[in-house]
């Protein structure tokens, strides 16, 4: 990542609890003028209802940053590893909402 501009260290923590992560498999993105909302959310197979695990909310700027950032990333990463392949969507605004296996009962 690159420095500030005026070149001063940013010491940055990390808590045990936020090292641990929370896991998602779904990300919804909204947006209005003057901000970006990322809602993370995991869904699991066969349960219709899902919660949102964590909320991000970004500049415009700042979500650009993320964008150009990821993009680097998953180049990096398919450059040693091969292409990811998204098989689960079958097409651009398709949502996965079963996983296969059995469907959830009350």
């Amino acid at each position: 990542m690159n420095e500030p501009e005026n070149n001063q260290q940013l010491n940055i923590e990390l808590s045990e609890e936020v090292a641990e992560g929370i896991y998602s498999n779904l990300a919804v993105i909204t947006h209005s003028t003057s901000e970006f909302v990322i809602d993370f959310i995991t869904v699991m197979p066969g349960v219709p209802k899902a919660r949102v695990k964590s909320r991000i909310i970004l500049t415009p700027q700042h979500a650009k940053r993320l964008m150009k950032a990821l993009k680097e990333n998953v180049t990096r990463f398919e450059s040693l590893n091969g292409a990811i392949v998204d098989a689960d969507f079958p097409g651009p605004n398709a949502f996965p909402m079963n996983f296969g296996g059995p469907k959830g009962q009350a």
